[in-house]
């Protein structure tokens, strides 16, 4: 076995590729066999080698494969007339959901609770107010306005929006989202 500069591998560097790759599943079943073409070449060493670093496995971590049957649908921005349209009053807002004064948590549920109901009754635009929030620190502003679009790109709000855009000014401006829903597929 070599390495990528073409040098022979070392015993103690073959063993712990051995002890690397041992763990590791491939992920679609082989239908070829592969050999170790230097296993027989070289004979097994009594004693181990001594190196100045200690070369122990390093713990190899199961990733879960992504469910294949669940694709989430992707996002797609407001266009800038069904903002405008929403901005003026001639696309009407289906329905309005205030985070103000709540908890990450109590926004959350909230939020995701509001999305189901809106789309179950067939809305189509509805507005979600976060607040514009107070500067910390950091002079960042409120943390409902940092979160909801987050939430709103994650696999388990996807199933509901559509896309989302900041509202008009009229509407709450950067505090406020207007939110688009996919159709209900009851």
């Amino acid at each position: 076995m070599t390495s990528g500069s073409g040098r022979r591998l070392r015993d103690d560097e073959r063993e712990l590729w051995k002890g690397f790759t041992r763990a590791i599943k491939p992920l679609k079943p082989s239908t070829h066999a592969v050999s170790e073409p230097h296993a027989a070449i070289l004979p097994a060493r009594k004693t181990p080698i001594k190196s100045k670093t200690s070369l122990k496995p390093a713990a190899v971590v199961a990733v879960p494969a992504k469910p294949a049957a669940s694709k989430v649908p992707a996002l797609a921005p407001l266009s800038r007339r069904m903002k405008q349209r929403l901005a003026r009053g001639t696309e009407e807002l289906d329905a309005r959901l205030d985070l103000h004064g709540r908890t990450q948590a109590q926004a959350h549920h909230a939020l995701l609770g509001f999305l189901r109901s809106a789309q179950a009754k067939g809305a189509k635009n509805v507005l979600v107010i976060t607040g514009k929030g107070a500067r910390d620190t950091d002079g960042e502003r409120g943390v409902l306005k940092r979160q909801v679009p987050q939430w709103l790109r994650l696999p388990e709000f996807r199933a509901y929006v559509v896309g989302f855009e900041d509202a008009h000014i009229g509407h709450g401006g950067q505090g406020a989202l207007y939110v688009r829903l996919r159709k209900f597929k009851g």
